[in-house]
């Protein structure tokens, strides 16, 4: 079971499916569709469903998921099936194909794309720049290969309109070191005929659309694609495809790849003598046949490198020789505009059978040597056409159709071969399955002397006038009574296993004789230019040389793909099998219907069948047991069985699935899907429980471990103190010892430097029993450490910004029970009361005080602060508790900087007191310096202290000021409302 896929997504195996039947293989496809499953297994056959957008699952994060794994260790991907292919020929050194098939529209060409990018970052861990170089080349190749043989169809934008085979050599240590590349039935007749809303391939339009000025103007060329006859239909099309980039991307690949400059700019004048050709018409003087824009004749001399007379003969002649004479016949205006078009698609398809050429020589393998280098494996890459069935089904869709019931024929034969194979080395009794043969269609096309291939060619090579009809006449009368075979007059009927296909036979005799007149080679191997020159090399044949009759592009087409076969059967064979799930690019819509079709005729569902005809899931028992052992407390942690066979065994018997699997040499196979379903629920909810008991154990060593690295740092900070601290005082005991008996009274004694924890404290105490000196106040009445403490904060945050802090005064915190004697004991008992029930250890300052309520009015007040609450008081009702604040609530103190007693306690609720302290006696003591310094204290100085005028407050979620005014005949501090706030108006004496 892939790890991450729970069944909220479907099975991501379909052999795993309960019923194996094509309603529940569809109803699974469209569901992971949906939740953007894009890929599930047949056994180790992947199925891909074009998702029409673009994904993020083929990132470098994704790459390392895969890389290394077993093929079922994580969630269905084309990277899976490629690291499978990989470690098979690295570990194994045995040669294997991935074989990528579908219909035009299902992804093929991107498929393939992924599977070589996964390739090339996982090899050359050590970055050697030989096979850095080698890599580059592989996929750039890619982008050279689109351009000259994709183009855009109505069922998709950058459709292969040709068949392509890549193998890619390693060396003994899995680095790429070249490769080779075939192709296969390129569609040369699209370079002079496009469906309606389709175009033409790639390189016309990049060429017109992306090539400089000055270039376009050497080829004779002008952007305007409806300009030309070959292509106009493709240039009238708006689409999404950036022709001009493309061109830039291509030009560039070739440069990397090895392309000349000679080379690259032979291939332009190739692409534009095409669409010149296209617009060469011909038309008739009497008897005389004549070119009648001859203007283009010099144009396409200049491109060919070659004469104008050269030219316009081998337009309008055909040499023939009989015997020993030579005769020139002049060609109809018909049989001209042929030879025209024969001429463009044999120059297309010459050119791109060079590229690909080309290619081989820079990628091949060179001076590799066996013996020296260890064994030289392969990894083929399979990316050819699907089956075709349009409303005009011609010769070139006869012949994909016979390569896809070729290669269908192989898929079954290798698929049903390593099922056998398996159960016989793993000593498990072989079940007969039945399954389509189709090599019956296969014979139908391809036998000798019988097939429609062989009645073609027999066709073709007879003398005389031979047409289409001629051709069906022959098939009907060796074919007729053929199971797979019908014809009604023009259409050619073949009933392939899951669908009938109806060919127009009109055109099969040209397309197969394929013929090119010889004075064109004669022509383009003259050529000046070297490069041209050698794409012709028949061409130096002299007129009166006898030459075999060339192979029929049937023949040829068959042969190629009678190799291709016989060269996959001799790998280990890997399987993409590419679905397209709509017609309009939708990334949402799964038209049934269409995709039942495709998994017909890739014969999905008989693979299902084939992989489920014993057994639905079959693992080594290591890995079984791996994955399950948690299951059984005989096998979890670690089993002391005999073997890892017989650990499974015991682990199977415990969950009561005896019954459902055999036991082969080497692998556990288990029948139906529901047990594996009913094992993977089992270990999910043994796996919660196991990560549960782990991150606890993990947990509580990491607090342990935090905890030790914590104490321990603690530890040496507070010896490391102790001692800093020690050293200071013991060295001022040692320069302050005998002050007395100096003359300046050790005035002149420097003091030593303090450590940093006591650095603060140090010039604090230093300015404060300076100031006491010379004040001459007694400061050490009530020095305690707690207002030792609260003075030197005090000095610390007010300094310099107000006048008196009444630091020469002793600081009493509790100033209610003095300043009013006469209801100090209301005081007490009420005081002692909230002790009771708030549980506050201690009073850190009361006073009365004028403050403003919720009204805006200014009332008097007393306030109490502890080290828990900020308590406000009514003194008229014996100082019955109105309201309280929790300590903590409070963020920070304002007081402006002069000698009012005016004090903002800001609150994190935005409802912030403001009071100014009164009552005092005697009147004239200050007490905002105590009361700033206690609370900072108490805060450990973490209090924000502002002084400021006016002060900036907020009274119940509204901003307002606070601004101090003295008024000369105020004689207490009281609060009056202003347009921004409120102002506190005090005695100006």
């Amino acid at each position: 079971m892939a790890e991450h896929e729970s069944l909220e997504y479907g099975k991501a195996d379909f052999v795993l499916l309960d019923n194996v039947s094509m309603e529940e293989f569809m109803a699974n496809l469209k569901l992971r569709f949906e939740k953007g499953r894009i890929y599930s297994y047949i056994g180790e056959v992947v199925v891909s469903v074009n998702p029409y957008r673009a994904m993020n699952i083929y990132g470098r994060d994704t790459i390392e998921q895969y890389k290394g794994r077993e093929l079922y260790e994580r969630p269905p991907h084309l990277f899976a099936i490629a690291d499978a292919a990989y470690k098979a020929m690295k570990r194994r050194s045995k040669d294997t194909c991935i074989v990528i098939s579908g219909e035009s529209g299902a992804g093929k060409t991107e498929a393939s794309k992924y599977i070589m990018q996964y390739i090339a970052a996982i090899t050359n861990p050590n970055q050697r720049a030989e096979v850095e170089r080698v890599k580059n080349m592989l996929l750039k190749s890619n982008c050279v290969l689109e351009a000259f043989g994709n183009a855009k169809t109505n069922r998709n934008d950058n459709s292969s309109r040709f068949g392509k085979y890549m193998d890619i050599n390693f060396d003994f240590k899995g680095d790429p070191i070249g490769g080779h590349i075939n192709n296969y039935l390129l569609e040369k007749s699209r370079v002079i005929f496009q469906q309606e809303g389709e175009r033409s391939f790639h390189s016309f339009y990049q060429l017109l659309r992306g090539a400089p000025d000055s270039l376009l103007r050497s080829l004779h060329i002008q952007k305007d694609p409806k300009g030309y006859n070959y292509i106009k239909v493709g240039g009238q099309i708006k689409s999404c495809i950036n022709d001009s980039a493309d061109f830039k991307a291509v030009a560039d690949a070739m440069k990397v790849i090895g392309f000349t400059g000679d080379e690259i700019q032979t291939v332009y004048k190739i692409v534009a003598t095409i669409l010149h050709l296209g617009n060469l018409t011909f038309g008739v003087d009497g008897d005389v046949t004549l070119i009648e824009n001859s203007k283009l004749v010099s144009v396409i001399k200049d491109l060919l490198s070659t004469k104008e007379e050269n030219v316009q003969k081998a337009l309008l002649y055909r040499t023939v020789a009989t015997g020993r004479d030579i005769i020139e016949k002049q060609h109809t205006e018909q049989e001209a505009s042929y030879g025209r078009d024969a001429l463009a698609k044999a120059m297309y398809e010459r050119l791109f059978c060079w590229i690909v050429g080309r290619i081989n020589d820079i990628i091949e393998v060179k001076n590799y040597n066996a013996n020296v280098h260890g064994k030289n494996t392969v990894i083929g890459v399979l990316d050819i056409y699907g089956f075709e069935i349009f409303q005009n089904n011609s010769f070139e869709q006869f012949c994909i159709n016979y390569c896809n019931e070729k290669l269908q024929q192989l898929f079954i034969q290798l698929v049903l071969k390593q099922e056998q194979e398996e159960y016989q080395r793993e000593g498990i009794p072989w079940k007969h399955i039945d399954y389509f043969n189709n090599q019956i269609i296969v014979d139908l096309v391809e036998q000798q002397h019988k097939g429609i291939f062989s009645v073609l060619d027999e066709a073709c090579m007879n003398v005389g006038k031979v047409t289409d009809e001629v051709f069906l006449q022959g098939l009907n009368g060796k074919l007729a009574k053929h199971a797979h075979y019908t014809s009604r007059k023009c259409p050619l009927c073949i009933n392939h296993p899951s669908f009938t296909c109806r060919y127009s036979v009109v055109g099969f005799i040209d397309k197969n004789k394929d013929t090119l007149f010889q004075d064109f080679k004669r022509l383009l191997y003259n050529s000046s230019n070297p490069v041209l020159k050698g794409m012709w090399p028949e061409g130096k044949l002299s007129i009166t040389e006898v030459t075999k009759r060339p192979l029929t592009a049937a023949t040829l087409f068959k042969n190629s793909m009678i190799s291709l076969v016989e060269n996959l059967a001799c790998k280990e064979p890997y399987y993409v099998r590419c679905i397209k799930p709509n017609d309009v690019k939708s990334p949402l819509l799964f038209e049934q219907e269409r995709c039942r079709h495709q998994v017909e005729y890739l014969g999905l569902l008989e693979n299902v069948r084939v992989r489920r005809a014993g057994f639905a899931y079959r693992q080594t028992y290591p890995r079984f047991l791996q994955r399950y052992k948690m299951i059984s407390e005989f096998t979890w942690p670690n089993h002391d069985l005999a073997s890892d066979k017989a650990a499974v065994k015991s682990l199977l018997q415990v969950c009561g699935f005896d019954h459902d699997v055999a036991y082969g040499k080497t692998k556990v196979f288990i029948r139906t899907p529901r047990t594996l379903f009913c094992l993977e629920e089992q270990r999910a909810e043994m796996v919660q429980r196991i990560v549960l008991f782990l991150q606890k154990v993990w947990r509580g060593t990491i607090a342990r471990m935090r905890y030790r690295r914590m104490r321990a740092a603690l530890i040496i900070l507070r010896a490391y103190r102790r001692y800093k601290v020690k050293s200071y005082i013991r060295e001022v005991n040692r320069r302050f010892k005998n002050v007395k008996s100096m003359k300046d009274y050790g005035r002149h004694v420097k003091w030593p430097t303090p450590p940093k924890v006591l650095r603060n404290l140090h010039n604090v105490f230093l300015a404060l029993l300076f100031r006491c000196i010379i004040t001459s106040i007694a400061l050490w009445s009530d020095m305690s450490a707690v207002f030792i403490e609260a003075k030197v904060a005090s000095l610390e945050a007010l300094k310099g910004q107000r006048a008196d802090l009444g630091l020469q005064r002793a600081w009493e915190g509790n100033y209610l029970k003095r300043d009013r004697p006469d209801t100090a004991a209301s005081f007490t008992l009420v005081s002692s009361e909230l002790q009771r029930k708030d549980k506050f250890m201690r009073v850190l300052f009361s006073c009365n005080v004028r403050k403003i309520n919720r009204f805006h009015k200014a009332e008097d007040r007393a306030v109490l602060i502890t080290d828990r609450h900020l308590y406000k008081m009514d003194p008229l009702k014996q100082y019955k508790p109105m309201k309280s604040i929790p300590l903590y609530n409070v963020t920070g103190v304002s007081v402006s900087p002069g000698k009012d007693q005016l004090v903002v306690f800001h609150t994190k609720d935005s409802r912030d007191l403001v009071v100014c302290l009164q009552g005092m006696v005697p009147a004239n003591e200050s007490r905002i310096g105590e009361l700033v310094g206690t609370l900072l204290s108490h805060f450990k100085r973490k209090l924000q202290v502002n002084i400021a005028s006016p002060i900036q407050c907020s009274m119940n979620g509204r901003k307002c000021t606070v601004i101090v005014e003295p008024k000369i005949n105020q004689s207490q501090p009281d609060f009056t409302k202003s347009r921004s706030g409120y102002i506190l108006a005090v005695p100006g004496n």
